[in-house]
């Protein structure tokens, strides 16, 4: 039993895909895994890595919704990797954490990037919207973080880096469960990277503090979106930009928290 009284996990699979890895032949490919390997952000991310060489492992709960990313990296010379694992669920994610280091390389970084932004008064949230919230940007980032850390740590090296949000440092009107779930990606940011920062492991988080270039934007927010021009709203390729920088950082020079915002966001 474990302290908290709770059965130690079992990974009935592990042992499997870890024998695979202490068998298979050295790896040089180094790769990137980025949860939440989205339209936007997250493609972004997976793209500016693989141009940097690295074997890109994106995963999205439906794979069929990365299609067109896996074949954008290929087009431009990288190795994309595409897996659908809802990054909620336990033994998934173990199983794909232990498959990549198996079967495509060493996890070099690992990039937590799921949402969950939902606006809703409090009186019309729901238990289940609520949980729902809290699993995909808090409990899934927990998974992520932990998978991560039992590869990494052996290694005494790698970059974890979590995207928050606007919400991770204030709750605004109609927020509550967005930015409760960003709250506590945030802290639990902050207790790996005072755990694991003395193991070589790097442990970053972003505060995306604006607007970010999405169709999603673009066809709900036009007065905003309009901002492009201006440079008013994020470009998802220099996010990415600000990912490689994190993780390109020398040991003596790290950056925990990094928040990213336009020029002309208030705050």
């Amino acid at each position: 039993m474990t302290n908290g009284g709770e059965p130690p996990l079992q990974r009935p699979f592990v042992s499997f895909y870890s024998q695979l890895a202490t068998e298979a032949p050295h790896m040089s490919k180094k790769a990137v895994l980025v949860i939440g390997a989205g339209d936007a952000t997250g493609g972004a991310i997976a793209r500016r890595f693989a141009r940097e060489g690295y074997a890109a492992v994106i995963v999205r709960r439906d794979a069929d919704n990365l299609t067109d990313l896996a074949s954008q990296i290929r087009a431009e010379g990288g190795e994309a990797h595409p897996f659908g694992v809802d990054a909620r669920l336990e033994e998934p994610m173990v199983e794909l954490f232990d498959r990549v280091e198996a079967e495509i390389g060493p996890l070099e970084v690992v990039v937590f990037n799921i949402g969950a932004n939902v606006n809703f008064g409090v009186r019309d949230t729901t238990a289940r919207v609520y949980r729902k919230v809290w699993e995909m940007a808090a409990f899934a980032g927990f998974l992520t973080g932990r998978e991560a850390a039992r590869h990494m740590v052996p290694r005494g090296r790698g970059t974890i880096i979590f995207t928050g949000a606007t919400a991770s440092l204030r709750g605004g009107k109609g927020f509550s469960a967005f930015a409760g779930a960003k709250f506590a990606l945030r802290a639990l940011a902050q207790s790996l990277a005072r755990e694991l920062g003395p193991e070589g492991v790097h442990v970053a988080h972003t505060i995306i503090d604006g607007a970010i270039d999405t169709e999603w934007i673009a066809t709900n927010f036009p007065q905003r979106h309009a901002l492009k021009d201006r440079d008013g709203i994020l470009n998802p390729d220099h996010i990415a930009d600000a990912y490689w920088m994190l993780h390109q950082q020398p040991r003596d020079a790290w950056t925990h928290e990094l928040d990213l915002r336009p020029w002309m966001e208030t705050f």
